[in-house]
């Protein structure tokens, strides 16, 4: 069926253009357009992130170059850096974000009962955390952070059994993480792995009230009663599983109920960890097993940055960085769609290789991942992240 189109075209045809068209109509995207509308803009950003391009002009030059093939690309004919940038300044981010939402449903569906957990539990399991984009502070004035510095966040909560992003909200670099805990809706007997960034008492509280579970580290120095002490796994590397409540007068009237505190042992990085959690019901080695799928979450942000280009914006204003983080997200998402879809064993990391060197070949997509030289494309060692990264 796709003989002879192009890997680029392949790949977006996993994509409904009438889904992205309705989120163009709800913004008035393409109101005065003619030749480049949102669907060529969207593209042409694609490409970008999916060659690796380092900037919106090393973008234009590579579209430029391959002029002969837009037609086939979806893009058409070859255009200006000031067109394209004139595009991710005024159109509303808002199509791209709710492209990319409308992307992960779909994921969603298509990875129902599927899991990459070392614990075998049947609950929801989510990762929250953020990662900033340091910026420079005359260039993105409105992304402030510190005296000089300019800087982006992007709050995540990922599906930590599936890698799918089910909540990102964009901020300057000023907002802090906890903050995040009051968008999100959180779901009864699902577990929300946080690291310490997101102590709030008020806030866990808040979680435990909706029948949800939390597991986060603990900070030094908080006060508490010790209520009861279980047997701990010390082969395991668990030191100590206690029962306990808070005794500081402010914090004991934020949450008012017991807690369980784990202190755990991980001989890999030689580092004695503190959890705290409202689940009294799974293990404390599950409990700390949970706690390191916070991963998942690292490396969707490590794939976001270094694979999809936003470590670097292509755009000054608040709406241009916003459009490239969405559509960098939309496409990883795509990326997670075609996997399932074609039955790619490859991780995300390798199928984000192997197109960025055969984009523009004109062999099917799942004929692409069985080719013998293609069997090995492997992340170096180097580029792994720690199991617990402090």
């Amino acid at each position: 069926m796709n003989q002879g189109k192009y890997v680029f075209a392949q790949i977006f045809d996993f994509v409904s253009p009438n889904d992205f068209l309705k989120c163009v109509d709800r913004y008035d995207g393409d109101y005065k357009t003619q030749h480049f509308g949102c669907w060529k803009q969207y593209l042409c950003m694609a490409f970008g992130q999916l060659t690796h391009r380092e900037s919106l002009s090393d973008t234009i030059l590579c579209i430029q170059a391959n002029s002969e093939k837009l037609y086939h690309l979806g893009i058409g004919k070859a255009i200006a850096k000031s067109t394209l940038s004139k595009a991710n300044e005024n159109r509303d981010w808002r199509i791209y974000q709710d492209f990319a939402l409308l992307l992960i449903a779909q994921a969603k569906i298509l990875y129902i009962g599927d899991s990459q957990l070392e614990v075998d539990i049947k609950n929801n399991v989510f990762a929250i955390d953020s990662s900033t984009i340091d910026l420079c502070l005359s260039v993105f004035p409105w992304a402030k952070f510190r005296k000089h510095k300019a800087a982006v966040k992007i709050h995540t909560m990922i599906n930590a059994k599936t890698s799918i992003p089910e909540f990102i909200f964009i901020s300057d670099g000023k907002m802090h993480d906890v903050n995040v805990l009051d968008m999100i809706t959180f779901l009864p007997d699902s577990f929300y792995v946080m690291d310490r960034g997101y102590l709030d008492f008020d806030r866990l509280y808040h979680i435990h009230k909706a029948g949800a579970f939390f597991v986060t580290r603990a900070k030094k120095g908080f006060d508490f009663e010790r209520i009861y002490s279980n047997d701990a796994d010390k082969e395991n590397g668990i030191k100590c599983d206690q029962t306990i409540k808070l005794s500081g007068y402010y914090v004991s009237k934020d949450y008012p109920e017991k807690l369980r505190r784990i202190k755990y042992y991980d001989k890999k990085t030689n580092k004695l960890l503190i959890f705290i959690t409202n689940n009294f019901e799974l293990t404390a080695l599950q409990i700390a097993l949970l706690y390191k799928h916070r991963w998942f979450i690292e490396l969707f942000f490590k794939w976001i940055k270094q694979h999809l280009k936003i470590k670097s914006f292509w755009g000054e204003s608040p709406n241009a960085v916003k459009t490239q983080i969405w559509i960098a997200v939309s496409v990883y998402v795509v990326m997670i769609i075609l996997k399932k879809k074609l039955k790619i064993q490859q991780s995300i990391y390798e199928i984000l290789q192997v197109f960025s060197i055969n984009i523009f070949d004109k062999v099917p997509i799942s004929q692409l991942f069985n080719k013998p030289e293609l069997q090995n494309v492997k992340e170096p060692l180097y580029n792994q992240l720690k199991l617990f990264n402090l």
